[in-house]
C-alpha cells in the first residue's frame, strides 16, 4: 500500500486505474455463463442440478432442490440467541427504512376535462440471490435482508431466495432463519449463473421471477447482465469499494479497520484514504499493516490492500472532495471534523457515512438503508437499491371530447412533422 502525494503523476495514475478498472469480465466468463444459461433454459432442473452437484453438493436432486418445511424447521431450532436478537433488531430497522420509500398511485387533473396519473405496483415475483461462501461456510445473510426486505415493503407476493447450497446439501441454517423473518418462503438450493438462469427463464421447480437482485461473484454479475431485459434486474456491481477522507483529527487505527473492512471482501476490493494529514497518512498506514496480521482472511486483505489500496495525500479536504466526486465509490466514509459541511458538495457516491461512529458495516447490517450499492463508478448516475426496484409504474390518461378538441391540432401537427399519418388520422377520425 503505497503513500502517494496528490497532485503528481503517480497519484494521477492510480486515481485514473481505480476509475477505468470496469468489472473485469473477460470472453472465456462470457463463453462460460452463456453455456450455463443455455442449459438451463434448455434443462431446467436437469441442468440446475448437474451444475450443483458438481460445484456445491452432489446430494441435491431435482426432488431436493426446494428447501422443504421440515427443512426450515431443523434449521431454525438450535440457533444462537446473539444472532436472532440481531437479527430481529436489523429486519425492524431496514424495514423501518424502506417504508419511507413506498410510493402512492396519483391523480390530477392539470387542465380542464384531462385526467392524468400514475399507478405503482409491484411486480408479480422476485428473485433475491445470497452467495453463501465456499461450502456455504460463510452465508451472507445481510443479502438476504437487504433484498428481501424492500420487496416485502413493496407487496411483492412472490419472493425465491437462490442460494448455493453446504456439501450436505442443505443450506446454512443462518440464511434460512433470515429468510423465514423476512418472509421469503421458497427457497431454492442453487448458485452461481445457472441460478440466475433459473429464475431468470423458470424451470419445472423454480418460478419464473420479474426483477433479481442480489450480489454475488463474477459469474452471477455476468448472469444478470445478460438475462436483463427478460428480467429487471438491480446493477451490475464489480468489487466492494470504500473511499475514507479523513482530517487530522481521525484515528489511524479506526482508518485502517474500515479500510481492511472492505480489503477482506475480495482480492479485487478497493480501499483508499485520501487525507490532508501527513501524520495521520503514515500513521494509518502502519495500522493497516499491524491489522492484517490479526485478520483471518488475511490473504484477501493483503493481496486487495497491495494491488488496489493507496493512501493519498492532498492539499485539502475540498481536493480530497473532488477526488471522490471523480472516483464515484461504493461507500464513502467522511472522518473529518464538521462531516455536514462537506456532504453536500458530495455528488457520487452510493452510501457515505458521516463521523467516527458511522463505520461502513454499520451501513452493512443494521442501520437501515440498503447495502446493494452501485460500484465501479456507476454511482455517477444510479443508485441503492431499493423499494422501486420491486415496482413499476403505470401512467393514466383521460381526455373530455371538449380537452380532445382544444388539443388536437397541436397533436397532429407534432405527428405530420415525424411523417406518421396514422397518429394524425387517429386524432382527425374523431372530429
Amino acid at each position: 500500500m503505497e503513500i502517494l502525494t496528490y497532485p503528481s503523476k503517480l497519484a494521477e495514475k492510480r486515481v485514473l486505474a481505480t476509475i477505468e478498472r470496469g468489472l473485469g469480465f473477460t470472453d472465456e466468463d462470457y463463453k462460460n455463463v452463456n453455456a450455463y444459461i443455455e442449459s438451463v433454459k434448455t434443462e431446467g432442473d436437469k441442468a440446475v442440478c448437474y451444475y450443483t452437484n458438481q460445484f456445491d453438493s452432489k446430494y441435491v436432486t431435482e426432488k431436493s432442490l426446494k428447501v422443504s418445511d421440515n427443512e426450515f424447521k431443523e434449521a431454525c431450532q438450535n440457533l444462537d440467541k446473539k444472532f436472532l436478537k440481531a437479527l430481529d433488531r436489523a429486519v425492524v430497522q431496514i424495514e423501518s427504512f424502506h417504508l419511507k420509500q413506498n410510493q402512492n398511485s396519483w391523480i390530477d387533473t392539470p387542465r380542464e376535462g384531462v385526467m392524468l396519473g400514475q399507478l405503482v405496483k409491484p411486480v408479480d415475483a422476485a428473485g433475491i440471490y445470497a452467495p453463501g461462501g465456499k461450502g456455504g461456510k460463510t452465508p451472507l445473510v445481510s443479502s438476504v435482508l437487504m433484498g428481501g426486505v424492500p420487496a416485502k415493503v413493496a407487496g411483492v407476493e412472490s419472493i425465491s431466495l437462490m442460494t448455493p447450497p453446504m456439501e450436505n446439501g442443505k443450506i446454512n441454517p443462518y440464511i434460512l432463519a433470515t429468510a423465514q423473518r423476512v418472509g421469503i418462503d421458497n427457497v431454492y438450493k442453487a448458485g452461481s449463473a445457472w441460478a440466475i438462469a433459473a429464475l431468470a427463464y423458470g424451470t419445472e421447480t423454480i418460478p419464473k421471477v420479474d426483477v433479481i437482485v442480489g450480489p454475488g461473484n463474477v459469474y452471477v454479475t455476468l448472469a444478470k447482465k445478460i438475462v436483463s431485459g427478460t428480467v429487471g434486474i438491480d446493477m451490475i456491481a464489480g468489487p466492494s469499494e470504500i473511499l475514507i477522507i479523513a482530517d487530522k483529527n481521525a484515528d489511524p487505527n479506526c482508518i485502517a479497520a474500515d479500510l481492511l473492512s472492505q480489503a477482506e471482501h475480495d482480492i479485487q476490493a478497493s480501499a483508499i484514504l485520501v487525507t490532508d494529514s501527513e501524520d495521520v497518512a503514515k500513521k494509518a498506514l502502519v495500522c493497516v499493516e499491524a491489522q492484517l496480521e490479526k485478520l483471518s482472511r488475511k490473504d484477501i486483505a493483503s493481496k486487495s490492500i497491495q494491488d488496489f489500496g493507496a493512501i493519498i495525500i492532498v492539499p485539502d479536504i475540498d481536493t480530497a472532495i473532488v477526488l471522490s466526486n471523480r472516483l464515484a465509490p461504493e461507500h464513502l466514509e467522511l472522518l473529518v471534523k464538521s462531516p455536514f459541511e462537506y456532504m453536500e458538495k458530495i455528488r457520487n457516491a452510493g452510501a457515505i457515512f458521516l463521523g467516527p461512529y458511522s463505520p461502513e458495516p454499520m451501513g452493512d447490517y443494521i442501520a437501515g438503508p440498503n447495502h446493494v450499492l452501485p460500484t465501479a463508478g456507476t454511482a455517477r448516475f444510479s443508485s441503492a437499491l431499493s423499494v422501486e426496484n420491486f415496482t413499476k409504474k403505470t401512467s393514466l390518461i383521460q381526455y373530455s371530447k371538449q380537452a380532445f378538441e382544444k388539443e388536437a391540432d397541436d397533436v397532429i401537427a407534432l405527428a405530420e412533422v415525424e411523417g406518421l399519418d396514422g397518429h394524425a388520422n387517429s386524432i382527425k377520425v374523431r372530429r
